[in-house]
């Protein structure tokens, strides 16, 4: 069977504080994240973009806000691409986060290295170098 698209097509990390998580994304990654228009009848709801390339492989998301739903670890793991992991994690614990697991090797597929954001979330980072 061949596929049309990738399995993960949107992906969306659940915050309590939305300036303390956008400030931890930007800090260790370095991205300029995008407010999000919410959709209508959604008013307890507060999003804000990744940055997405649509030519690039991957895919897009946004950290959300939403009532009812709480951030933590559990039963899903992001992974987020890097040049080197190393990079990225060296920025984690100033930005609010906690390194689980620092870089390690994952054979032929590069390396690897676990965090938690600053809303309790697990989250991976991964390089082929």
């Amino acid at each position: 069977m061949e596929i049309k698209n990738n399995p993960v097509g949107w992906f969306e990390l659940y915050v309590d504080d939305m300036n303390r998580a956008r400030k931890f994304y930007s800090d260790v990654f370095g991205y300029e994240m995008q407010q999000a228009e919410v959709p209508a009848g959604m008013n307890e709801t507060e999003m804000v973009f990744f940055p997405f390339n649509h030519t690039a492989t991957g895919c897009q998301g946004a950290l959300v806000r939403m009532e009812g739903v709480k951030p933590g670890g559990g039963g899903i793991m992001i992974y987020f691409s890097c040049e080197d992991c190393a990079a990225e994690e060296s920025r984690v614990e100033k930005a609010g986060g906690k390194v689980i697991r620092s870089k390690f090797a994952i054979g032929d597929y590069g390396f690897c290295s676990l965090i938690t954001d600053s809303e309790g979330n697990t989250v991976g980072l991964h390089s082929m170098k």
